[in-house]
């Protein structure tokens, strides 16, 4: 699952979906997990107040463990 085109407008995943991705997923579609906008996770990546881990290899991928965790707590 890579980056989600711009047009497409997408439901919430269950914490079960989210269980299921890969190790590390894009901005965006944790973005979407998170019930925020791109802007808003991009916002947050850039001033170092996301609520999940980020790795930045080039481009910026979220560990999924680290955005189930927040979400189970939620």
């Amino acid at each position: 699952m890579d980056e989600l085109p711009r047009s497409v407008v997408l439901e919430a995943p269950t914490l079960t979906e989210v269980r299921s991705w890969p190790a590390t997923v894009d901005l965006p579609r944790a973005a979407l997990a998170l019930g925020i906008s791109r802007s808003q996770m991009y916002a947050l990546v850039k001033r170092g107040e996301a609520p999940v881990k980020v790795l930045d290899y080039g481009a910026k991928r979220v560990v999924t463990a680290s955005l189930v965790r927040l979400l189970e707590a939620a």
